[in-house]
């Protein structure tokens, strides 16, 4: 299950801030994830709690902003949205696309005490 890896990452980048800013603790973290990041959601979600456990995460709000996937169609020359990769272009039904955005996934903001 690497969203549990995804996760500790994310709570060692708090770890990192809550250090240089001389804080106690984590009260929210906005994370930005891409639909074809190869990540869940709700597995993200189901992780950050028990890997937050114990730390100064714990009991933080994790909020997920989902982004979606877009693609370059190089047969009708359009920016398309995708919801995973090796989908068809939802206009002209070509399967010649390029993932331009998406893939992403980062800590946006985190809120500290």
């Amino acid at each position: 299950m690497h969203e549990m890896a995804i996760c500790l990452g994310i709570i060692q980048i708090a770890e990192e801030k809550v250090h240089e800013r001389s804080s106690s603790r984590v009260r929210s973290i906005c994370l930005e994830m891409g639909a074809l990041s190869h990540a869940a959601p709700e597995a993200i979600r189901f992780c950050f709690a028990a890997a937050a456990r114990r730390t100064i995460a714990e009991g933080a709000a994790l909020n997920i902003v989902e982004l979606p996937g877009v693609a370059w169609c190089m047969s009708c020359s359009k920016s398309v949205e995708i919801t995973r990769r090796g989908e068809c272009c939802p206009c002209c039904g070509s399967y010649h696309l390029q993932v331009t955005a998406g893939e992403q996934m980062r800590v946006k903001e985190l809120e500290i005490d």
